[in-house]
């Protein structure tokens, strides 16, 4: 009878560990695969448009532009893009944002432009003093629900587009870098004859402010007429 050796076995290495670092396509997701996998990653910027994403991946550490359009996020953490320093423009536009934690953009160093348009979201979080463009439209947004001089710090925002909402006011003051401003479709009433200029300083002229529309709102803006002699134009809206 023919004896047959059974095969030798294997002993696991002890030194032996799993990898704790990302791999080639980024870390994992909830979905089970890596960033780069699931999204595309092209250069700097991460395409996640459409994937059914429920929060945001682990992005890489170069990542400058970041899409999440047309998915399911509801929340977004205040760690979910820490470490993200050359981080330029996040579009979360399209999903079901309900709850944005305080701290999640306002220590993005080199944030400028930030769309989260088109979700559920009542309040706006503290934002970083490098924005440039924020549009938050078509939203729940409401007065009570954007801090006391959000935008008085934010000297370089240039583009604020918050109409569709639930604003019962003009969120002041508004920082002099500002170039087009959009309210329509809320629920303005009534505004101050300094929201933008100066009353007390003739001399002050807004000179960068050509973009208003207030259009959609219940105010009559015949009704505040000192409060534009400093705006290159008159916004668009109602007067009678």
């Amino acid at each position: 009878m023919v004896t047959t050796k059974a095969p030798p076995k294997i002993t696991p290495n002890p030194s032996f560990k799993k990898p704790t670092e990302p791999g080639l396509f980024g870390s994992m997701t909830e979905q089970g695969l890596p960033t780069c996998l699931l999204c595309v990653c092209l250069g700097s910027s991460v395409y996640c448009d459409d994937v059914d994403l429920t929060t945001i991946p682990p992005l890489p550490k170069e990542t400058t532009y970041f899409y999440a359009r047309f998915n399911k996020i509801e929340q977004i953490r205040s760690g979910d893009f820490a470490g993200l320093k050359k981080l330029k423009r996040v579009d979360l536009s399209s999903n079901s944002l309900s709850q944005i934690d305080e701290d999640a953009f306002r220590l993005l160093p080199s944030l400028q432009e930030l769309i989260l348009s088109e979700n559920q979201l009542r309040a706006l979080p503290e934002l970083p003093s490098s924005l440039v463009h924020l549009d938050a439209k078509l939203n729940q947004l409401q007065s009570s629900g954007i801090r006391t001089e959000a935008f008085k710090d934010l000297t370089k925002l240039q583009f604020l587009y918050l109409s569709d909402n639930k604003l019962d006011y003009i969120p002041v003051p508004l920082p002099f870098s500002l170039q087009s401003l959009h309210l329509q479709n809320n629920k303005i009433q009534t505004m101050h004859k300094d929201t933008f200029c100066d009353s007390q300083d003739r001399t002050f002229i807004r000179r960068a402010l050509e973009d208003i529309r207030l259009d959609g709102n219940p105010i009559n803006l015949s009704r505040f007429g000192e409060g534009y002699f400093c705006i290159p134009r008159l916004p668009t809206g109602t007067f009678h």
